[in-house]
């Protein structure tokens, strides 16, 4: 057989592929209109996952759950923005980490709105600007975000999922000779973290230019092929810089933990986690956080994270951001934030990812 009738065998495949997906469009535009009825949100993670789980369990030949992920991630995608055009903010620049995190969830279909600060991509949200925001929470290395963990406990959002994203680096250029390198961008912090790949490719006596984000780095490292940037995968493919180098991190196991928020309540799965916030600041009684702690054992509750902040204006007084297994309207749960109902503030219950 000449590769010509191969060519051909795929080309009827994928016409059967399309015309399928065709058919799922026109499910997928019903369910849309009965949900816009219904008043009911058009992302559902967990459903998501319930046809990732099944489609994996049929253990098709040379398609890992990864790539069925990868390709019906983007499928999701397509389709939600049928139901209900889709516009998702997030932390920027455009090309930085959360922008790749935004993506992965939301697919390139949906409209994205970069922004400065955490506080104006939940502004945007709540004035009804975008329907989600995604913003990094906390990060295996350097720990929590204390301005997503400040904004959580005044806002009115609600987390609605998580995603956990490994930090890899890469080392791109227009240059095809690394030898022929003579300024490296990225940002300060990148670079410390490089530092094994620079001294091991002799490239840490070249000139080091901090910008104020990888996404600028490699913005400029496209334009002057004796540049480089140290930057994420999602800004070489922006700015169409050729990657030299993958994963250049000196610690592998560097990954951010990023929350999606929006305005509505997810539904149970089975699988869940619940976020909630704890202000024991006014609790005169000795042991406040103790007894919090006996009551989520006391009442058959797995705590997986706990961390304190400051109260504002207050003198040493702490508040906690606590994350449980299980969903708010789990017997529980409930039962949790009925005996402390001015002590506890519900974030969200989401999918555990």
């Amino acid at each position: 057989m000449n590769l010509q009738h191969f060519r051909a065998e795929i080309d009827g495949i994928d016409d059967s592929i399309l015309e399928l997906l065709g058919r799922r469009m026109e499910i997928v535009k019903r369910i849309g209109k009965a949900k816009m009825q219904s008043n009911a949100p058009i992302y559902r993670p967990e459903r998501e996952k319930e046809i990732i789980d099944r489609l994996d369990s049929k253990k098709p030949m040379l398609l890992d759950k990864s790539a069925i992920e990868a390709i019906y991630l983007e499928i999701f995608a397509v389709s939600r923005n049928l139901e209900l055009p889709e516009r998702v903010a997030y932390l920027g620049p455009l090309g930085s980490y959360t922008h790749q995190a935004a993506e992965s969830r939301f697919g390139a279909m949906c409209e994205y709105f970069s922004h400065n600060t955490i506080t104006q991509a939940i502004k945007s949200v709540e004035n009804h600007r975008a329907s989600y925001a995604v913003i990094p929470i906390e990060n295996n290395q350097n720990g929590a975000v204390g301005e997503t963990l400040d904004l959580l406990k005044n806002t009115e959002l609600k987390i609605v999922a998580e995603v956990y994203m490994p930090i890899h680096h890469c080392f791109a250029s227009i240059s095809q000779r690394v030898q022929d390198i003579e300024i490296i961008y990225s940002k300060d912090i990148a670079f410390g973290q490089c530092s094994s790949f620079l001294s091991e490719h002799s490239l840490d006596h070249i000139q080091r230019v901090p910008v104020d984000s990888t996404a600028r780095a490699a913005q400029l490292a496209a334009e002057n092929p004796k540049c480089a940037a140290i930057c994420s995968h999602i800004a070489t493919k922006l700015y169409n810089v050729p990657v030299l180098f993958e994963n250049i991190e000196d610690n592998s196991s560097n990954k951010t933990r990023f929350i999606i928020v929006s305005n509505f309540k997810n539904q149970r799965c089975g699988k869940d986690k619940t976020s909630l916030y704890a202000n024991l600041a006014n609790t005169d009684k000795p042991g406040a956080l103790y007894h919090l702690l006996y009551d989520i054992k006391d009442l058959n509750i797995n705590m997986t994270s706990i961390q304190s902040r400051p109260v504002s204006g207050g003198d040493f007084s702490y508040c906690f951001f606590i994350d449980i297994d299980g969903h708010i309207d789990d017997a529980n749960v409930a039962e949790l934030f009925q005996r402390y109902p001015n002590t506890l503030k519900w974030l969200g219950s989401y999918l555990k990812n």
